[in-house]
């Protein structure tokens, strides 16, 4: 670090993305993004006036945006907060409810930019052990008195987390905030905006980098009480008021219009991940039930971190986290048949390897 960094920052621990390699060609199955196209209306969206146009600030209200996730999702305008990814709307959220006296609780297993937000911004957190089945520890988050942040389904583990037991996290404490992330939502059963109708104390993140395919483009929003965005407004607009592009928020309005294309990409990626589990424990290998577009699988044969290099050095990517419960783990984002067909034959070519019969 520079001699000019801020003391606050001193303890700061960036979040480590997926490995972004460009040396080879690689099949890319580590950071849970799609192989899917984004939907045929986001190429259309991208108009000549659009582009011409571009010499003008965008719409720092992200009014036409926010009108289109209103008019799919069935809640009002002002219930919607847009972001530059969840990641931005997550951010500002832990910088608008939080502060550095009150801890903010989420589980010990799950994305682990909570816990560097709450080290960048000083804030307090306390990890809640995962159940030994990986599932949340739904009693422990009732009786926690500060805030909560779930992501539901959870990541890395790709467990959900039933619709009523986050209802009763919400309900035990209205005094205090819980925020959901919802990023893999659509590939699992249900979502929780129902419940911001009848709760004041909920916020709903969700993104379009999943099931949307718009990891590239980088947009995300979020749904809570009208009072919670606006608060969420003020301090986005005293920070970053154009943090979303023209561009971005055309593509973002096609893609989320789209929803005959979003059920097609489901289903496309619901057989893949099937096709996978499957595979993976005919391999033996331990898989957790995903409600998500990756599988949490426990290896056999080869450490998890061993297997995870040697599948590199194959040309397939996946993630492995160096963290005590999980370290036996690895997350494979669910590919493209041919990258689910790549991925087994590297595979098995490792474990052969591994076993002298090659």
């Amino acid at each position: 670090m520079s001699q000019f960094l801020s003391s606050r920052y001193t303890n700061v621990q960036p979040y480590r993305p997926g490995l972004q390699l460009h040396d080879r060609p690689y099949v890319k199955l580590n950071a849970n993004e799609t192989s899917l196209p984004p939907s045929p209306a986001v190429r259309a969206a991208l108009t000549d006036a659009l582009i011409d146009g571009l010499g003008r600030y965008a719409d720092p209200h992200c009014l036409a945006f926010r009108e289109a996730v209103a008019e799919v999702l069935g809640v009002s305008i002002e219930e919607v907060f847009v972001g530059n990814g969840s990641d931005e709307v997550l951010a500002i959220s832990f910088r608008t409810f939080f502060d550095d006296e009150t801890p903010v609780a989420f589980p010990d297993i799950t994305y682990n930019f909570y816990r560097d937000w709450c080290t960048t911004f000083g804030t307090p957190f306390t990890e809640v052990p995962l159940n030994e089945d990986f599932t949340v520890n739904v009693r422990a988050l009732e009786a926690f008195e500060g805030p909560v942040v779930l992501v539901n389904p959870n990541a890395p583990t790709g467990i959900a987390l039933p619709i009523e037991d986050i209802e009763r996290i919400v309900r035990a404490r209205p005094d205090r905030l819980v925020i959901v992330d919802e990023a893999y939502v659509d590939y699992s059963d249900g979502t929780c905006l129902p419940l911001v109708k009848r709760y004041k104390n909920l916020i709903v993140v969700q993104t379009m980098s999943k099931s949307r395919n718009l990891a590239g483009a980088h947009v995300g929003f979020a749904v809570g009480r009208k009072e919670l965005i606006d608060d969420m407004r003020d301090i986005k607009f005293s920070t970053n008021p154009f943090n979303v592009s023209a561009l971005t928020a055309a593509v973002g309005i096609a893609a989320v219009k789209d929803t005959d294309y979003l059920e097609q990409c489901m289903e496309a990626v619901a057989k893949q991940r099937a096709f996978l589990a499957d595979e993976l424990r005919w391999r033996r290998f331990a898989v957790l039930p995903s409600k998500t577009n990756f599988v949490f699988t426990r290896p056999v044969g080869m450490p998890a971190a061993e297997l995870c290099r040697e599948l590199q050095r194959r040309g397939v990517l996946v993630r492995h986290y160096d963290q005590p419960r999980i370290a036996d783990w690895l997350r494979i984002t669910v590919g493209s048949p041919e990258e689910n067909e790549a991925l087994l034959d590297a595979l098995d070519d490792c474990l052969f390897e591994a076993v002298g019969l090659r």
